[in-house]
């Protein structure tokens, strides 16, 4: 609780820098004290020439993540469960949410020594093979960066939220696989009329969670991380985002009003999102978040 009141609640009043005419010069007094100029900043980014580019780049690279990377844990948990060997399991749990631990910095190193164009073990290896004559720009051409993005968030996050998962199914009776199992049903119609209608709370509750962070990717991997790490001057019509952008409006330039404008924006967003999610679902499944 202490936690989140000191790095959640109390920087909040920092929002009241996204309608001031705020400088850095006039310190913490100066989110009180300096002028109003109500939507000016808003009105800025949104009629900025690489607005439409950056919301399209933040859009997608979030969309192919949760469609790609949002069925992967589910999928994973419900073999984990089929695997009768508790060894393998166990080691195949291990191997699979290891990633999660490794920061964005060290996954960003081996990307390079990977997919270098020069001396990257992926493009000697298909060279190697005959499968390319030239070296493919992994790194360099905005053409692979949203495959990298979702592919490497794939591999690092997947793991780590089939935990969650796992415990949902390790929840269901174990007498109603008995019961369909006599019933003569084989292990895919257990699977379907059993393990995914018992846990299908959590995917709700986790779904919405993840349609919540879609711009910022928190449950499907950072995009900021992704790319601020792996995002160049040769690829940054593809690498983009909101984050990025606020991050060197911010700190690089200065702009500290209109980079907190930009963020405030994005969480309006997001609280969007939850509530829409959360309203459609209770619709449609009866499950929600709240």
């Amino acid at each position: 609780m202490l936690f989140i009141l000191v790095f959640n609640y109390l920087p909040m009043f920092g929002i009241l820098m996204a309608f001031k005419d705020y400088s850095i010069s006039s310190g913490i007094k100066g989110i009180f004290t300096s002028d109003w100029v109500g939507l000016k900043y808003f009105k800025e980014f949104v009629g900025a020439y690489n607005f439409k580019l950056i919301v399209t780049n933040t859009l997608a690279i979030s969309l192919l993540k949760l469609f790609f990377t949002f069925p992967l844990p589910i999928l994973l948990a419900i073999m984990f469960n089929e695997v009768r060997s508790k060894f393998f399991k166990r080691f195949a749990q291990t191997v699979s949410y290891f990633p999660h631990f490794i920061s964005w910095i060290v996954v960003s190193g081996l990307l390079v020594i990977f997919l270098s164009t020069n001396s990257g073990i992926v493009n000697d290896l298909l060279k190697g093979l005959g499968l390319i004559e030239n070296s493919l720009p992994f790194l360099s051409s905005p053409n692979y960066f949203w495959g990298l993005a979702v592919t490497t968030a794939m591999w690092k996050e997947a793991g780590w939220w089939t935990i969650i998962f796992l415990a949902a199914i390790s929840g269901l009776s174990p007498a109603l696989y008995d019961a369909a199992e006599m019933d003569g049903a084989g292990r895919l119609r257990r699977i379907w009329h059993i393990t995914l209608p018992g846990i299908r709370g959590t995917i709700v509750v986790v779904l919405i969670m993840a349609i919540g962070s879609l711009l910022g990717g928190g449950l499907v991997g950072s995009n900021f991380e992704q790319s601020y790490l792996l995002g160049n001057a040769m690829n940054n019509e593809r690498s983009e985002i909101l984050q990025t952008y606020a991050f060197k409006m911010g700190l690089a330039q200065g702009r500290y009003a209109y980079a907190t404008a930009i963020d405030l924006l994005q969480s309006i967003i997001a609280i969007i999102l939850v509530f829409g999610s959360n309203y459609i679902s209770k619709k449609i499944t009866k499950n929600g978040l709240f």
